[in-house]
């Protein structure tokens, strides 16, 4: 009997907050939601790709986990969250108004791997880095996840401040390069560069610890700390985390050698038109 694919999921009967959906793409994916009449999935602001007519479209404060509660309190304590993350204060929610079914696409806004998790399967709760959330089912929470202990939290980094994401329904995760899970058993030990850790169960202690000596530490490249995570839990690791291609961008994106100066080829045509006079 063929397995299922990872990559596509078709509604289960009974089960709440159950989508169907489909991962389209190699490096440059998008994730294909279909909705019943009446459902709902909310998504980071300017992710959309293309939506069909009968999806309407509503820009909320916050993720939309807390619709039920009118409070201002409320909606602005879920804004001041993803405010803290990095993201956007707003999210927007796409609800099927019409008949039959209807379609929303969403796209990673870098190369890699959208990763489908249903947050039933992992106890309710995944922990990831702060940029990773794409879209979800509507219901699903984003909240902090901070670090307690002094030294990961002082040397951190990426890994400092977290989101963690709660519920218990499908929700999409985009991680850069290539992505590999490891299954940790109790006691098993796995150290990963901070930015390259991209998502773990709660389960999973995590903490940071040095990268060696001081040649290490000097020229190794490699940075202070290594994140140290100790199962049991499941762990996801990208290979290209935003921030390291980012930094490449950067680099690499300066002047080309040899190239004139602007105030240099001003200079040279005014010179030139002196001469014909």
């Amino acid at each position: 009997m063929p397995q299922p694919s990872p990559w596509q999921h078709q509604r289960k009967a009974g089960v709440a907050d159950d989508i169907d959906f489909e991962i389209k793409g190699e490096e440059l994916q998008f994730v294909e939601i279909e909705l019943d009449p009446g459902e709902s999935a909310v998504a980071e602001a300017g992710a959309m790709v293309w939506k069909d007519a009968s999806v309407g479209m509503t820009t909320i404060f916050g993720d939309g986990s807390n619709a039920g509660d009118g409070s201002i309190t409320s909606k602005l304590l879920g804004a001041g969250k993803r405010l803290i993350t990095g993201e956007s204060l707003f999210t927007t929610v796409f609800t099927h108004n019409g008949a039959g079914k209807a379609r929303v696409a969403f796209a990673s806004p870098t190369p890699g791997a959208i990763l489908p998790m249903r947050l039933g399967d992992y106890g309710g709760q995944i922990i990831c880095q702060k940029d990773s959330f794409l879209a979800a089912a509507k219901g699903v929470s984003i909240g902090l996840f901070f670090q307690r202990r002094i030294l990961t939290a002082l040397f951190g980094g990426e890994g400092f401040i977290m989101q963690k994401l709660e519920g218990d329904g499908w929700v999409f995760v985009q991680m850069g390069g290539t992505v590999v899970e490891r299954e940790l058993a109790r006691g098993e030990e796995l150290h990963v560069d901070t930015g390259c850790l991209a998502a773990f169960t709660p389960t999973i202690d995590f903490d940071l610890m040095t990268v060696g000596g001081v040649k290490s530490v000097l020229f190794g490249g490699e940075g202070l700390f290594f994140a140290r995570l100790r199962g049991p839990g499941k762990v996801w690791i990208q290979s290209l985390p935003f921030s390291r291609l980012a930094g490449r961008t950067h680099v690499g994106g300066g002047r080309k050698p040899g190239r004139p100066k602007p105030g240099r080829r001003l200079a040279f045509g005014h010179h030139r038109r002196h001469r014909q006079r």
